[in-house]
């Protein structure tokens, strides 16, 4: 697996896995307020050939 691609699937997990901890009972939601925005941030530009060439993100559906 190319760096670019282990960086942006261990990213996606960590978000997940960040995502399932805040539903869990008991969790500490300021931890994750505080911490959700900046892994969002620090997600690495998507690998080549992980969406097809036609699409557009920032294009309203």
């Amino acid at each position: 697996m190319c760096p670019d691609c282990d960086d942006f699937a261990r990213t996606v997990l960590l978000l997940g896995q960040l995502a399932l901890y805040a539903d869990m009972a008991g969790a500490d939601l300021d931890f994750v307020d505080a911490v959700s925005p900046s892994l969002a941030m620090s997600l690495p530009e998507p690998p080549p050939d992980t969406f097809p060439d036609d699409s557009d993100p920032a294009e309203d559906s």
